[in-house]
């Protein structure tokens, strides 16, 4: 409601967003399911193409639902390798990167980029300024629908996978942040991956820790409290 209302402030159709006086909370209603990494790799070997690289290319670079779809070949420098995020494509809707921060590049692992190869090479559309993941009923002139793409083939993908988690698009964001923080990179590299704003976002909102973690962390201090107590009696 407040971006509607921001919207309709630039247009001059109202002169004030009564949004901004109402008291928001940043919690999620749910926790948001993120998969494992064996159940990564089961979910993409079940994928077809052009699903299986888009989730590949989501799920190792993070990028937003609307920046997946909304990329075209000449944002991705396969001999620097990196991807240009330029735009976001919503309901169809070509517009920028949500923030400022959005808009900055991201690394492009080099498996990743032979992925993004081959799916280029077998692409009738595969001029710079064609889109990535064109689809072939709009003959190349819009990307897929994101939503029908996953509920066409993503969904049966899951459940042939055996993962009993709820799984769309913005799963592998989520994952890909946890895993990160999981695997102990800095907090400042995993903000600069996710092109937040603040590190706040992404350990508030993202990242999520594992019971393996969870416990390790436990048996430090419990080890670190009983090594210095008193001997047992």
């Amino acid at each position: 409601m407040s971006a509607l209302f921001s919207h309709a402030i630039r247009w001059e159709w109202t002169a004030k967003n009564p949004i901004s006086s109402v008291r928001q909370s940043a919690k999620r209603l749910t926790t948001p399911d993120v998969l494992t990494p064996e159940e990564l790799a089961a979910l993409l070997g079940k994928l077809p193409e052009p699903l299986r690289t888009a989730a590949e290319l989501d799920a190792f670079t993070g990028l937003r639902r609307g920046e997946l779809i909304g990329l075209q070949w000449q944002d991705v420098d396969f001999e620097t390798l990196v991807i240009h995020v330029c735009r976001s494509v919503v309901m169809m809707v070509e517009g920028l990167p949500k923030t400022e921060a959005s808009s900055k590049d991201v690394p492009l692992d080099a498996a990743l980029a032979e992925s993004l190869l081959k799916l280029r090479l077998t692409s009738p559309y595969n001029e710079p300024e064609n889109w990535v993941f064109a689809s072939p009923r709009m003959k190349g002139k819009q990307p897929y629908w994101p939503d029908g793409l996953w509920k066409r083939y993503g969904r049966k993908a899951v459940e042939k996978a055996g993962i009993p988690k709820r799984v769309a698009f913005h799963t592998f964001r989520h994952t890909y942040t946890t895993l990160l923080t999981q695997n102990s990179e800095d907090v400042k590299v995993v903000q600069e991956l996710l092109r937040h704003a603040n590190s706040r976002i992404t350990l508030d909102l993202y990242a999520q820790a594992g019971m393996a973690e969870k416990r390790l962390a436990q048996s430090r201090v419990v080890n670190q409290v009983l090594q210095r107590g008193p001997a047992a009696v």
